[in-house]
């Protein structure tokens, strides 16, 4: 086990001021794998207070500059891809050759990628008699959740440091150790002391610290719609920027026209990644009613060959859940959709042949577009079925939730499959499975968030816009 002492303030470890520790648990064993100290309201502030007096220093270094230490802190998580890998495995339960890829191969390329859209940014305009230009917010608090732990901290801090702001970081207190690591990186990377900061710690001590703080300039939080709205609470109180990336119930929806043996396999896919611990995984599959045996059968070839096992064992598809937890509240949705009636196609509330870990069977469920299951976000490997009448019952079942953060459209024709996008109330939608796209911007319409994250669109939320009206020349 290894325990770390330390937050990253003002340039250095500072060995924390309480005892308190939180134990990391690797989600695979259920054995306690680190702990990480259990930061104060006092050592939050005493960060917030750093990246105040580090802003005018690193606002005022040229893009150029500030581009090029991010460019560092690329090539430093580069090197340490296999560490990193390992730690994200364990903590979060994503087998270790996906994690690898895609939970810090995808963090490596977006470090690299903000450094290149700073440098090509326009940050001046002339508009009229004005000059009209983008400036660095100020002080920026981080909070971030731990299903894609470095991404999600990457997504936030990266462009907030190319744009010239300081940042202060509370990363999620059950995967935190890849944060550290982070840190690590950075510090060897010379950045000036007081531009990033960490402190481990709870929510409510120093979550709210952030949210709260007169020197915090903006708030930049990943996590649950309920958790959200108590943030943009206690942000409004002093009117800060708030970046809202929250919860979602995206559905996949299926045409009639549609090559239904590779829409289906893809929407299990896409719900099942990270063991349905994503945000804007596709858990729910609207279907017409017509052909609903047809995908029943295509459902379960297809999580069928999703194998279950620890997130370290060679072959395993599907790892555990990120907690103990997270698995009792993933098992009560399955309950609640089976005592509604659900037609159970895959899975269960049983758990799988294993002796240890925080797991739970990859499940399908057919239910009602009325049902708990199809309005709750469950955040595990649970996909619901939910069949409809026509294209526009699929539409308003698709856009019949809280939420609009991702979805699909399946047709036979790019063409058909946009029609209908066209028309769903969400921010992401994947015609006919297509590729995820790192520059594209990432983000939910009504609860599911404000604001955006992702290349051009991610840099721009931490930017304010100047109008300097000048006197028109003499005629």
């Amino acid at each position: 086990m290894t325990s770390y002492p330390s937050h990253y303030i003002n340039g250095q470890w500072v060995k924390a001021q309480s005892a308190e520790t939180l134990p990391v648990h690797d989600s695979s064993t259920e054995e306690i794998m680190a702990t990480v100290p259990a930061g104060t309201a006092l050592e939050a502030e005493s960060a917030v207070l750093a990246a105040r007096a580090a802003f005018e220093g690193w606002s005022g270094l040229s893009v150029e500059a500030r581009a090029a230490y991010l460019d560092k802190v690329a090539a430093g998580l580069k090197a340490r891809t296999d560490e990193l890998a390992l730690a994200i495995a364990r903590e979060v339960g994503m087998p270790l050759k996906i994690a690898r890829a895609v939970q810090v191969g995808g963090p490596t390329w977006h470090w690299g990628n903000f450094a290149k859209v700073a440098r090509n940014f326009e940050w001046e305009k002339k508009v009229g008699n004005s000059l009209v230009v983008r400036e660095a917010i100020g002080v920026v608090g981080c909070i971030t959740p731990w299903n894609f732990p470095l991404s999600q901290i990457t997504l936030k801090v990266a462009p907030a440091l190319a744009a010239g702001c300081t940042v202060v970081l509370k990363p999620s207190e059950i995967a935190p150790i890849n944060a550290m690591i982070l840190a690590e990186v950075i510090h060897e990377a010379g950045l000036p002391p007081g531009v990033f900061n960490l402190v481990n710690g709870m929510g409510p001590v120093v979550g709210e610290v952030l949210a709260t703080h007169p020197e915090v300039d903006m708030v930049s939080f990943t996590g649950s719609t309920r958790a959200g709205k108590r943030v943009s609470e206690l942000a409004s109180q002093s009117v800060k920027r708030v970046a809202l990336e929250l919860g979602g119930k995206s559905a996949s929806v299926i045409l009639d026209d549609a090559d239904f043996e590779a829409a289906v396999k893809g929407t299990v896919s896409a719900c099942m990644l990270n063991s349905g611990q994503t945000c804007s995984a596709h858990t729910r599959m609207l279907v017409p009613a017509s052909r609903y045996d047809q995908v029943r059968t295509l459902a379960q070839a297809a999580v069928a060959k999703l194998n279950v096992g620890p997130s370290l064992e060679e072959g395993s598809r599907l790892g555990p859940l990120v907690s103990a937890n997270q698995r009792e509240r993933v098992l009560g949705f399955i309950r609640t959709g089976i005592e509604e009636g659900a037609d159970v196609i895959a899975g269960g509330a049983e758990p799988p042949a294993l002796a240890k870990g925080y797991f739970v069977q990859p499940t399908i469920l057919g239910i009602k577009a009325t049902d708990t299951l199809a309005q709750e976000e469950i955040f595990g490997p649970v996909l619901v079925v939910i069949p409809y009448k026509d294209e526009e019952d699929a539409v308003a079942i698709a856009n019949s939730t809280i939420y609009g953060l991702g979805g699909g459209v399946w047709s036979g024709s790019d063409e058909h499959a946009m029609k209908v996008a066209r028309r769903l109330r969400t921010g992401q939608v994947d015609i006919n499975g297509g590729p995820f796209n790192g520059s594209a911007p990432f983000g939910g319409y009504k609860q599911s968030g404000n604001g955006r994250e992702n290349g051009v669109y991610g840099f721009e939320e931490f930017l304010e816009f100047k109008s300097m009206q000048l006197k028109p020349a003499a005629a």
